[in-house]
C-alpha cells in the first residue's frame, strides 16, 4: 500500500514538474507579450547615451516584435534611473541603459547609492563605446602624450585640466593621467561641458579630456591639438592618431560604454534572448554607421563578459578615486 502510494507520489511530483517546464517554455515563446520600458538614466537629448539608448530602443522593438518604450528618468549623475530599474520586477520588462559613470565611477565616489550596480543589476549586453581623446589647447607646447608629461613634470601643479564636474568620466581621464604619469596637473572642474570647453578654447585652461564628438570640429579646424586616444587599439573615428598605449601609458583606456541591463534575477532566458537580439543588432551595417556620426563605435560583449567589465572598471576607478581624493559634492 505504502508503495503505490510513494509510486502515486513520485508521479504527481513529476507531472508537476512536467507543467511548470511547459509553462517555462510557454513564457519563453511569448515574451515579450506587452511593452518593455527602457530606462535612460538622463534628460533627452543632453547626451549620447540618450541617442544610443532611443536608438536601441528603436531597433529591440523591431527585433522584439513589441514596443520598447524609452523612458528619461534624470537625476544625480544617472544614480535614479539606474537605481529605479535595480529596484524594479525581474521579469524583463524594465531595463536600463547603463553607462560607465554611475555603475563603474559612481558606487566609488558615493557609498550611499541606495543600490549596487553589481549585485543589484543582472548584465545583458554591451553595444557601443564612446571612445575619450585628450586635447590641449593650441598654444600649448605638447604634441603627444611624452611631451605634455615632460612639461608638466617641468611644471608642477602650473597645467590645468578641465572638466563638466567632479566624478564624470572628463574628471576620471584627467585624474588617471596624473596617477599614471606621476604628475601634477590642476583640476578645474565646471558646471557643464559648454563652459569646460569655452575656456579650453580659450586657452584660459590647458588640457580636456572627453569623448570624440564634442572635439571633432576643434581638431579640424587646428584649435585643439589631440595628444592620444584612450583605447586599446587606434579608431576608425581618428585612425592616424596614436593611444596613449603606443606612447607608453599601457592600460590608459577610457571610454564612456554604453550596454543593456536588467534588474537581478532576471530569469536567464530572457537575459540571453536580449543579449542574442542585441548582437544581431551591433552587428548592422547601418547601425554602425549611425554610431559612427555619433562619435561612437560598436563594442558587443555578452552577460559574462559585461558582468566581469562591470568589476574591472570599477575595481580600475576605484584606484583613481582613492588617488585623487575624490569624494561626492
Amino acid at each position: 500500500m505504502s508503495f503505490i502510494v510513494c509510486e502515486r507520489s513520485l508521479k504527481g511530483i513529476f507531472v508537476a514538474f512536467a507543467f511548470l517546464l511547459t509553462q517555462v517554455i510557454a513564457l519563453a515563446q511569448v515574451y515579450p507579450d506587452h511593452p518593455i520600458t527602457l530606462v535612460i538614466p538622463y534628460p533627452p537629448g543632453s547626451s549620447t547615451n540618450d541617442i544610443l539608448g532611443r536608438l536601441m530602443a528603436k531597433r529591440l522593438s523591431e527585433k522584439l516584435g513589441q514596443q520598447v518604450v524609452p523612458e528619461n528618468r534624470a537625476g544625480a549623475s544617472g544614480n535614479l534611473g539606474s537605481m529605479l530599474v535595480a529596484k524594479s520586477p525581474p521579469n524583463g520588462y524594465t531595463l536600463l541603459v547603463g553607462v560607465a559613470a554611475p555603475l563603474a565611477v559612481g558606487p566609488n565616489i558615493n557609498k550611499n547609492l541606495g543600490y549596487d550596480p553589481i549585485k543589484d543589476l543582472s548584465p545583458v549586453a554591451m553595444f557601443a563605446s564612446t571612445p575619450y581623446v585628450m586635447v590641449v589647447n593650441s598654444n600649448v607646447p605638447a604634441n603627444n602624450s611624452k611631451e605634455l608629461l615632460a612639461l608638466a613634470k617641468s611644471k608642477p601643479g602650473d597645467l590645468n585640466f578641465a572638466s563638466s564636474g567632479v566624478g564624470g568620466t572628463p574628471h576620471l581621464c584627467g585624474e588617471l593621467f596624473k596617477f599614471m604619469g606621476g604628475v601634477q596637473i590642476t583640476h578645474i572642474p565646471y558646471k557643464g561641458a559648454a563652459d569646460a570647453m569655452t575656456d579650453v578654447l580659450s586657452g584660459r585652461v590647458e588640457v580636456l579630456c572627453t569623448g570624440f564628438t564634442a572635439l571633432e570640429e576643434y581638431i579640424k579646424s587646428g584649435r585643439l591639438k589631440p595628444i592620444g586616444i584612450a583605447t586599446s587599439k587606434r579608431s576608425d573615428l581618428l585612425p592616424n592618431l596614436p593611444t596613449f598605449e603606443e606612447q607608453g601609458l599601457v592600460g590608459f583606456q577610457v571610454n564612456s560604454w554604453t550596454g543593456l541591463f536588467a534588474p537581478a534575477k532576471t530569469p536567464d532566458w530572457i537575459i540571453k534572448k536580449l543579449s542574442i537580439e542585441v548582437q544581431k543588432i551591433t552587428n548592422d551595417p547601418q547601425l554602425r554607421s549611425i554610431l559612427f556620426k555619433q562619435g561612437s563605435e560598436p563594442m558587443y560583449m555578452d552577460p559574462d563578459q559585461l558582468g566581469s567589465f562591470l568589476k574591472s572598471d570599477t575595481a580600475k576607478w576605484g584606484a583613481v578615486v582613492k588617488s585623487a581624493s575624490i569624494t561626492a559634492e
